[in-house]
């Protein structure tokens, strides 16, 4: 069992210390960071409580419900009012790459946890493929949402705030149904589209943690 443990929470902890020391400014406090973990990954069970009861209802049992409002829209909505509820408003958030930094720990609190629970059911030689797709999927959706919240935590007119609040929830709500569909709906050539996304999804995550460092140094 700590086989499983460990090889289930490694890669959230190796990206979130990736993205942790990408911050080129003021590091953020690291209690407040793994407080930001350990909350995302107890939203594992209320979220798998509800999927569980759409599940078992039989409702939004096609593949597109599944993947943008079963997995993509309760996981990322769930995490972002977590994220800006308890992370938005604090002091703490004082630069745009803080945003980014506790988004990225929320997801891969999330996603180390529900890696364990896939682990335990599927076993260990699933523990690569689970980092390389699932886990750092997750901490890519929360660049995204973290990189738009800081946005609009720092719109010095304001004008756009409500716009950018509204881009943190569904930008990563879009790139995480796709993620799903494809798996989903490609049952046996999934892999030639998963590949091309997942550089896409990279790219545009590290752009914005370049765009996020420079809005700091401009400053």
């Amino acid at each position: 069992m700590f086989a499983v443990i460990s090889a289930g929470v490694a890669p959230g902890v190796a990206l979130l210390c990736y993205f942790y020391l990408k911050d080129q400014f003021e590091s953020e406090p690291i209690g407040m960071v793994i407080r930001s973990f350990i909350i995302g990954s107890l939203l594992v069970f209320p979220i798998m409580v509800i999927q569980y009861a759409f599940q078992e209802e039989g409702l939004l049992t096609s593949s597109l419900a599944q993947a943008f409002i079963i997995a993509g829209f309760f996981e990322e909505f769930f995490k972002w009012f977590i994220l800006y509820y308890t992370v938005y408003k604090h002091v703490k958030f004082s630069q745009h790459y803080d945003g980014i930094v506790y988004s990225v720990a929320i997801s891969l609190g999330f996603a180390s946890i529900e890696n364990i629970f896939y682990l335990v059911a599927y076993g260990l030689e699933q523990a690569l493929g689970r980092a390389l797709l699932p886990v750092s999927s997750h901490a890519l959706f929360g660049v995204l949402m973290g990189y738009y919240l800081g946005k609009a935590k720092f719109d010095q007119k304001g004008h756009r705030k409500g716009f950018w609040i509204g881009l943190s929830l569904f930008i990563p709500w879009l790139f995480h149904g796709t993620y799903d569909y494809i798996l989903l709906s490609f049952h046996t050539n999934w892999i030639y589209i998963m590949i091309p996304f997942m550089v896409f999804l990279w790219w545009l995550a590290l752009k914005k943690v370049k765009a996020a460092n420079r809005v700091e140094s401009l400053e």
